[in-house]
């Protein structure tokens, strides 16, 4: 028993060695199948996906996303479809991180559902030439990085969605339209803000939902972050400012070295924590605070 313990775990890095090329085998006959345009035998190979232990690294090294996806838009075989779906969906789980947003992942199944079934996620076609180049810019942003390969999402697809829930809100392609549009752009193609794209091509944020998000809404977490603090920090100085402060002689000004000072205290967080001391340099203007 020992022996065959061992030869078992020896066996391992073959064992996944021999997964992958698997995956690439079937990934090669769905894309004949593709090219071909007969799906004949999909199923049978989309059911032997679903029984392989599927990995993050898996997934980007064979872009086996890409080829499911492709037979899934192919199919008229609504089992072949089904299941292809299925799969895409328990993949896609692999790319959520811990630091997505909480309401990303409250709005994660309204979202995903959003995306397929309703009507303002369907893209019309159009021959307008502005808005045929907005699609292709906005699936190009989408391309940025490998997730969408991951994931087996169809950037021209989504682009189009989210052109089409913008040109139906505003009904024109004016300034205003161009500027929503290289909103989205700009904050898709943010490399300090992956989450975002990351939430667009997995379905947690819908592409009507997308099309209408605020400047604040998109940020990343950090800057977020930041313009709570800013704004904790204007009140704090209102505060201040209603208050007026206290005249002392009791502190040194760190910057000019004078003890012509004004503190304010304020209570900035629980009831039983200590208060935060603000100071203010009557000479120079210096500012500094302390608990």
């Amino acid at each position: 028993r020992e022996r065959e313990r061992e030869r078992g775990a020896a066996a391992d890095p073959a064992a996944a060695m021999s997964t992958e090329d698997e995956i690439i085998r079937i990934a090669k006959k769905m894309d004949k199948m593709v090219q071909k345009k007969n799906a004949g035998g999909a199923l049978d190979l989309l059911k032997e996906l679903k029984n392989m232990p599927m990995t993050l690294e898996l997934l980007q090294s064979t872009r086996i996303g890409m080829s499911v996806n492709a037979i899934r838009k192919q199919s008229t075989d609504e089992e072949v479809t089904s299941l292809a779906k299925s799969l895409i969906k328990s993949w896609k789980k692999l790319l959520d991180g811990p630091s997505n947003d909480k309401e990303s992942e409250d709005k994660k199944k309204e979202s995903a559902s959003s995306s397929q079934n309703s009507p303002e996620a369907r893209e019309e076609s159009t021959s307008d030439s502005v808005r045929m180049k907005c699609r292709e810019m906005l699936a190009a942003a989408l391309k940025t990085g490998d997730d969408y390969i991951a994931i087996g999402a169809d950037e021209e697809e989504l682009g189009s969605q989210i052109e089409e829930a913008i040109f139906q809100e505003l009904k024109n392609t004016d300034m205003k339209y161009k500027n929503r549009v290289r909103s989205r752009i700009a904050n898709l193609k943010d490399t300090k803000n992956p989450n975002l794209r990351k939430n667009v091509l997995c379905g947690n944020i819908s592409p009507d939902r997308f099309a209408k998000m605020s400047a604040e809404e998109m940020a990343s977490d950090e800057l977020k972050e930041m313009r709570k603090n800013l704004t904790k920090e204007a009140i704090r100085e209102h505060q201040m400012a209603k208050t007026g402060g206290t005249q002392t002689d009791l502190f040194t000004c760190g910057k000019c070295k004078k003890k012509n000072c004004t503190y304010t205290q304020v209570q900035t967080r629980s009831a039983d924590e200590p208060m935060t001391t603000f100071v203010v340099c009557n000479e120079c203007g210096n500012r500094w605070k302390f608990c």
